[in-house]
C-alpha cells in the first residue's frame, strides 16, 4: 500500500507533516510518498532516523497557500503538491491521498481530477465527533455550501455505507440538522431534504437540533456544508475554551492547584477525547478515490492518525461499499 502525503499542506508544513508521516511509516509499515518541493523536504528528513524503504519524495514545484481561492489556484497552479498528489491517485500509482492544506483546493482538485463515484453528484466532508454515547459522523462540514436536497440524501447513503461496513454498525440512525425537530420546521430546502430522507430505506430519525450534536441521539448527522462547517468550528472553539477556563480556575488558588494534581489523569483523558488530532482527518466522501483532509493546525500526531485513517479506508474498500449502497438506494 502507498499513501500520498501533501508535504506542503498545513500551518506548520513541511516539518510536522514529515514528522507525522515518519511516525506512520514506522508504526503501520506502509509506503508513504511525500509530495512537494524537494529542497524544502530533504533538510527535515535529514533530522530524523526513518525507514528509507518506506519514505520517498515525489517532486511538485508549486504550493497552494491557505489564503488562496480554491478554484482559481487549482487552474493556475497545475504543478501544486495537491494537484500532483491527486494525479498520482488518478493514475493508480498510489492508494490514498492526505493533505492538511487548503480544504477548498483539495475538494476542488479531487472533484476535477478524480471525478465522482457513480450516481453521486457532489462530494461531502465527513468527520467523526465524540458524543455521550461514543461518536457520531457529521456530513457535510464544508465541501458543498449550496447543495440540493438530493445531495443531502446522497450524503446519508454514503455515511450509512461507512457506518455499516467500516464501523460495523448496521442500520445507523440518521438525523437532519435543523432549527426544530418537527418535519414542518426549516427552509423549503430543509423540508425537501427531510422528505427525501424519509422516503429512502435509511434509518431516518427526523430532524435534530444543534443541542443534539454531541448527545449521541443519532449516529449520522446530515447538514449542508455551510451550517456544518460553522457548527464544527464553534464546537472546536467551545471545547478549547472550556478546557482553558477549567485550567484557569483550577490554578486560581491553592485548593484548586491541589485538586488539579489529583485530576491530572482525568484531565488528560478529557483532552484526548475532545482533541481533533485523535480522530485523524476528515473523509472526503463521493470522489473516485480515497482522500483524507486534515485540520490546518494538524500536528505530527494528527498527521499520523490521518494516515492511519487513509490506510483503513483502503483496506475496508470504502468506495466500493458506497457504490453498492448508492445503487441499492
Amino acid at each position: 500500500m502507498k499513501i500520498i502525503v501533501d508535504a506542503m499542506g498545513g500551518d506548520w508544513a513541511p516539518e510536522v507533516v514529515i514528522s507525522g508521516a515518519i511516525k506512520a511509516a514506522q508504526e503501520y509499515k506502509i509506503n508513504i510518498e511525500l509530495v512537494g518541493i524537494p529542497n524544502q523536504i530533504e533538510p527535515f528528513l535529514l533530522k530524523y532516523k526513518y525507514p528509507k524503504d518506506y519514505i520517498s519524495i515525489y517532486p511538485a514545484s508549486e504550493v497552494i497557500q491557505m489564503s488562496e481561492p480554491a478554484a482559481l489556484s487549482i487552474r493556475k497552479k497545475r504543478e501544486s503538491s495537491i494537484s500532483v498528489g491527486l494525479n498520482l491517485i488518478k493514475e493508480r500509482k498510489a492508494d490514498a491521498f492526505f493533505s492538511a492544506g487548503n480544504t477548498g483546493a483539495v475538494v476542488c482538485a479531487a472533484t476535477l481530477i478524480l471525478g465522482m463515484l457513480p450516481r453521486v453528484e457532489r462530494p461531502g466532508i465527513a468527520i467523526n465527533v465524540p458524543t455521550l454515547k461514543g461518536s457520531s459522523l457529521i456530513i457535510d462540514v464544508g465541501a458543498n455550501i449550496n447543495p440540493k436536497p438530493l445531495h443531502l440524501l446522497q450524503y446519508g447513503l454514503m455515511a450509512d455505507a461507512y457506518f455499516c461496513h467500516i464501523l460495523n454498525k448496521p442500520r445507523p440512525s440518521i438525523g437532519l440538522l435543523n432549527i426544530g425537530e418537527e418535519a414542518s420546521k426549516g427552509t423549503g430546502f430543509a423540508k425537501e431534504a427531510h422528505h427525501l430522507l424519509s422516503e429512502s430505506h435509511l434509518n431516518f430519525a427526523g430532524n435534530i437540533e444543534g443541542k443534539d450534536l454531541f448527545s449521541g441521539k443519532c449516529d449520522i448527522i446530515i447538514s449542508d456544508g455551510f451550517v456544518g462547517n460553522i457548527a464544527l468550528k464553534v464546537s472546536e472553539s467551545l471545547a478549547e475554551t472550556l478546557y482553558a477556563f477549567f485550567h484557569r480556575h483550577l490554578k486560581s488558588n491553592l485548593l484548586g492547584m491541589i485538586g488539579a494534581a489529583f485530576l491530572s489523569v482525568s484531565l488528560s483523558r478529557l483532552k484526548k477525547q475532545i482533541d481533533y488530532s485523535e480522530y485523524g482527518g476528515a473523509l472526503l466522501l463521493g470522489v473516485n478515490g480515497v482522500v483524507i483532509i486534515g485540520h490546518g493546525r494538524s500536528d505530527a500526531s494528527a498527521v499520523k492518525n490521518a494516515i492511519c485513517r487513509a490506510k483503513e479506508e483502503v483496506e475496508y474498500r470504502v468506495n466500493e461499499r458506497i457504490i453498492e449502497t448508492i445503487r441499492g438506494g
